[in-house]
Parts: structure tokens; C-alpha cells; sequence
């Protein structure tokens, strides 16, 4: 929802990922953003009304992107699409970074504009693999962003360091970052920073892309 710079930015990039794209905007003049070789579906209209949503596929939707340029529209389309039409990966760009914490707090992920990158928008409609933050000055140590298969939620975080080469750095859970230790558990909505040899990270990405398999 929203064909502005962002909008238009995500849907030409998951395009270009192979998926299956339909982009919501009021004004239809703005989807000239997307150029000539856009395949995806237009709609034009509200993109929190029902009716849109579902000429736009919400019904048969993987991700849903809420980066309009209003936080209440954004939310409100983000929740109708979580609540009324369970979509799995849903993200609200929202310009207002105290109230971003809030709708966290509601099971909305949310970036605020302050902290916006299309990598950040990306990660959370589409999660898979990992994704560097930091790498020493050799380049064979990194820290990365990594996703985890739903099974290892309600699970002790620290299994991640016994079942993969890596080990566990922080947590960010509801906007906030935590240190874990031997009592925390891996909760849905965890975006988990792990740090890893360059050379291991291809493993990694394979064990947790996998159910938890019990010793």
C-alpha cells in the first residue's frame, strides 16, 4: 500500500525477486513510478478499505507493506491485513518513532522512517537467509541478522550456540534490544543477531532455516 519512492522502490525489487506484486495508491497518477515493465497489479484506492484489499489479492497474500505517507493509514491497513485477512509477514512504515513502539507492542511490526532502509522493509516481508551488519576488519568475522524457522520459538535461545557454529549476540524483541542469557526464550517476532566466521555462515543459515531437530 503506497507507490511513492518507497513503495514503488519495494515493489520493483520484489518483482525483480521473482514474486507476484500488487501495489494499493489512491492516486493512480503514481503509479507511473513504476515504470513500463512493471507486470504486477494496480489498484487504486484506500488501501485499509476491504474492498481493495481484496481486488488487490490480500486473500491469497503472503506479505502485505503498509508505506504510505500517513502512520494511521499505514496501521490500520497493517492490522486489517494481519487480523482480518492473516497474513503472515506484514510491515508498517511509520513516521512517528515513540508510536512505532507501540504498535510493536500491538504485534504490528513497524519501522520508523528514522531508522528506514528498503533492506529492513525487505527482511521482514520476506524472510530468509542472513544479512551482514558488521564484519571485522579482516572480513572473517560478522555480525548478521538471521532467520529462524518458526519451530525454534518457545525454545532457550542459547540452543541456537549448541546446534550451529555461531553465537548468540543480541536479541531484538519489541524494538528493544536484550542481551540474552540462559533464561531466555526465542519468542515470534525476534529479529536474532548472531555473530559468525564468514566461513560457517552458509551452515548457519541451513540449520536455522530448518526445524529444530532435539537432542
Amino acid at each position: 500500500m503506497g507507490c511513492g519512492r518507497v513503495g514503488s522502490g519495494l515493489a520493483l525489487e520484489l518483482e525483480a525477486k521473482g514474486h507476484t506484486v500488487a501495489v494499493i495508491d489512491h492516486n493512480r497518477e503514481s503509479f507511473r513510478r513504476l515504470g513500463p515493465n512493471f507486470n504486477g497489479q494496480t489498484v487504486a484506492g484506500v488501501g485499509f478499505d476491504r474492498d481493495t484489499l481484496i481486488e488487490a489479492g490480500i486473500e491469497k497474500a503472503g506479505a502485505f507493506a503498509a508505506v504510505s505517507n500517513g502512520d494511521n493509514s499505514n496501521i490500520l491497513a497493517a492490522r486489517v491485513a494481519r487480523e482480518t485477512y492473516s497474513v503472515e509477514h506484514v510491515v508498517a512504515r511509520i513516521y512517528d518513532a515513540d508510536r512505532a513502539e507501540i504498535y510493536q507492542r500491538l504485534g504490528i511490526p513497524t519501522v520508523a522512517t528514522v531508522l528506514w532502509t528498503t533492506d529492513q522493509i525487505l527482511r521482514r516481508l520476506v524472510p530468509e537467509g542472513s544479512r551482514s551488519e558488521w564484519r571485522d576488519a579482516s572480513g572473517l568475522i560478522k555480525l548478521c541478522e538471521v532467520t529462524i524457522e518458526a519451530s525454534w520459538y518457545g525454545h532457550p535461545a542459547l540452543w541456537i550456540e549448541e546446534h550451529t557454529p555461531a553465537r548468540l549476540a543480541f536479541i531484538t524483541r519489541l524494538g528493544e534490544g536484550l542481551i540474552p542469557d540462559q533464561h531466555t526464550v526465542l519468542q515470534e517476532g525476534d529479529l536474532v543477531h548472531v555473530m559468525v566466521a564468514e566461513k560457517d555462515i552458509a551452515e548457519v543459515d541451513v540449520i536455522l532455516a530448518k526445524p529444530l531437530e532435539r537432542n
